[in-house]
């Protein structure tokens, strides 16, 4: 596709634009111009798929863009246009910014309508654009090029808001969106199996280019069912894969069924096969790239990487990709564990646009080549969200309704349900990363800073001072994020439904010890209106601190999760619960194993007694919990209320909290409080 750029009340603009454009080359190599005018600029760099029309359109658009029912718009409006750019364009000038909820496709565009700029991308996020808003105004398709034109605030565009810019005033408001519906629900099982065949065919067809076609295939059910349709369409295309080669190390699962099926269906198949030896080489590029050292996200983008490679020197210019299909029919273990299957699938399409799609648009056009999703269709999702959850999971089959299609269309058993492994585990190379670390005395995360000195993104976490909220900012502390603050709420009401409240005051000593500084409000603690006073403490520690996101410790919790996700939507941030839907068990053992020093600090549950508080807990009290679960069915991680939690060390503490004074306060047998009246911080032996 192409790269877009643009700066606005800005010094030195036409070389910074082109500067930036250089930076992105890669993204469009058949024009690269702009327009400046003053202290105002755009500039585009242009990928051609449709004719050949360089940007800016008319001094005033420039788009990343790929819309597929463009020629109906076109027909319908009466215009004449050249291709899906200059239509969108048109229609823009003629209808207003709104009338790009009747694009077909993805895109990310900017439109300058004399004092006004509008930003805008497609509602799912495939196309990126990124901003600033300093004493200067910035946006650009990567971030990285927006930070060496020197902006520090650099924020994602949310999808699901327009951003416009009042060049006068130097002053952005957004428009709101509206997304994806779960209702009505579909009802019967035979017309839905129909339907869904018909809409991903379409899915596919309409995204088939008149150029060379490559598609990413690991064997698994999305990619192979890709494959089954592009030559049941008879499309000339070559599949690639990438994986792990070491002979000490068993063949990859992927390459397996990827061969297997290749074979059989007499598909042409490249394989890419790299050994341990060569990672560190590949991540010099693939790092800086993606701009994150994510664990999961890199051992994601080296398959991937080394596949579009591959596809590049083949001369490929479109390929497709399974992405998507996790989402919408519900793939992943934390959807098997939802008790609302489908309100998990709309919660995670709204996070995939930071999560997966920023890396894969990155790594295709660094290639030259543009990625195509056909489960991220528009018609396709819409319709798919709506499809009953007992239809997509059954008795341990995810994705029950996909395989059941595929079955129908003539893709053997062994395939249509095969388990699929995700793209790092399939490939080997999650562990191909742990081996070289390894060699080095490193955790994959440390290794990987090697390669990104600075944090992946800025994060505020919603701090409690108990078990959970602790342990996720230790993790996404090890994941290489940069807490900039805690954020606590002070309930005056102890059964606030939001809110943590036994020994609340003991935050100011946590953030002491883990030298992290604390935006703490308080609430009156009344149902929902208590939600008013935590968007103010998160908006507050937003500007104060540049975050672009948020971190939540929530567990099972949807009533708390929803409610602080649709909070920093509407704040334009990023929510990341890194202990969701974790295995409860797994969790308590892992705080004990990584040395959190906790205690219950309040219990409520029969089997709990007065002798748990002030207690630290340990793998014996694990068992113990276990046991009492087993037997009267207290929830091991106290997500039904059974406990709160109070961490007095952790390995993000500098110091340690020593009780000084303290009181327990039991209302009945099974009910009661640990009151800390004193505590101080000591040295950590």
């Amino acid at each position: 596709m192409c790269g877009i750029i643009g700066l606005f009340n800005a010094k030195d603009v036409k070389k910074r634009i082109d500067a930036g454009l250089k930076l992105i080359k890669y993204r469009g190599k058949d024009s690269s111009n702009t327009f400046v005018k003053g202290k105002n600029g755009i500039g585009h760099n242009l990928h051609a798929i449709i004719n050949h029309i360089p940007q800016p359109l008319e001094n005033k658009f420039i788009s990343n863009c790929e819309i597929y029912n463009w020629k109906e718009l076109k027909e319908k409006n009466n215009l004449k246009t050249n291709n899906d750019s200059e239509t969108i364009f048109k229609l823009i000038e003629k209808k207003g910014i709104n009338i790009i909820e009747e694009f077909d496709g993805v895109f990310a565009l900017a439109y300058w309508d004399n004092n006004k700029v509008y930003l805008v991308r497609d509602i799912i996020g495939i196309k990126p654009i990124w901003f600033s808003k300093e004493e200067e105004f910035g946006f650009c398709s990567e971030k990285k090029v927006l930070e060496n034109l020197g902006f520090k605030k650099i924020e994602e565009l949310n999808p699901r808001k327009i951003l416009v810019y009042d060049i006068e005033k130097n002053e952005i408001e957004f428009i709101n969106r509206k997304f994806f519906s779960l209702k009505p629900e579909l009802k019967i099982k035979k017309k839905i199996k129909e339907e869904l065949k018909i809409k991903l065919i379409n899915a596919i067809k309409k995204r088939i280019p008149n150029k060379k076609v490559g598609l990413l295939f690991s064997g698994g059910i999305d990619s192979t069912v890709i494959a089954f349709l592009l030559k049941e369409l008879k499309v000339d295309f070559t599949c690639y894969i990438g994986v792990l080669d070491e002979k000490t190390m068993s063949k990859s699962e992927d390459l397996i069924y990827a061969e297997r099926i290749a074979k059989e269906w007499d598909l042409k198949l490249k394989v890419v096969k790299i050994p341990v030896k060569e990672i560190d080489k590949h991540l010099k590029t693939i790092v800086p790239l993606i701009e994150d050292s994510n664990v999961v996200k890199v051992g994601v983008a080296l398959p991937f990487y080394l596949a579009c490679q591959k596809a590049k020197k083949d001369d490929i210019k479109v390929i497709f990709s399974g992405l998507g299909s996790e989402e919408i029919f519900a793939g992943y273990e934390r959807h098997e564990l939802s008790s609302n299957l489908n309100e998990e699938c709309l919660y995670g399409l709204q996070q995939l646009y930071h999560r997966d799609l920023y890396r894969d648009d990155v790594i295709t056009m660094y290639n030259n080549i543009e990625l195509r999703l056909p489960f991220l269709d528009l018609d396709l999702v819409k319709y798919a969200l709506r499809i009953p959850q007992k239809l997509k999971y059954k008795d341990g089959v995810k994705k029950l309704i996909l395989r059941e299609v595929c079955y129908d269309l003539g893709i053997k058993k062994d395939y249509s349900f095969r388990r699929k492994k995700a793209a790092q585990y399939g490939s080997k190379f999650d562990k191909g990363l742990g081996k070289i670390a390894k060699k080095e005395g490193m955790k994959k995360s440390e290794y990987l800073r090697r390669f990104k000195k600075d944090d992946n993104l800025r994060l505020g976490g919603l701090f409690s001072s108990g078990k959970d909220s602790t342990y996720a900012i230790y993790v996404m502390k090890k994941m290489n994020y940069d807490i900039k603050c805690l954020i606590t709420i002070k309930s005056k009401n102890p059964h606030s439904y939001m809110f943590h409240t036994p020994n609340i005051d003991l935050v100011d000593l946590q953030s002491e010890a883990l030298d992290i500084p604390l935006i703490k409000f308080e609430t009156e603690g009344k149902k929902e209106e208590e939600l008013k006073d935590l968007r103010k403490a998160i908006e507050q520690a937003k500007s104060k601190f540049s975050l672009d996101g948020i971190i939540t410790g929530a567990l099972f919790s949807t009533y708390q999760r929803n409610r602080i996700e649709r909070i920093c939507d509407n704040l334009g941030l990023k929510v990341f619960s890194p202990l969701w839907h974790k295995d409860q068990e797994e969790e308590m053992r892992e705080i004990v194993k990584e040395k959190f020093e906790i205690i219950f600090s309040s219990i409520a549950a029969y089997g709990l007694d007065k002798t748990w508080l002030n207690k630290i807990i340990t793998d014996k009290e694990i068992d113990e919990l276990i046991k009492k679960k087993d037997k009267i069915g207290v929830n091991i991680a106290g997500e039904g209320g059974e406990f709160e939690s109070l961490v007095l060390d952790c390995p993000l503490f500098k110091k340690k909290i020593k009780i000084i004074k303290s009181k327990i306060i039991m209302e009945d047998e099974n009910t009661g409080n640990l009151i800390v009246e004193k505590a101080k911080l000591i040295e950590k032996k």
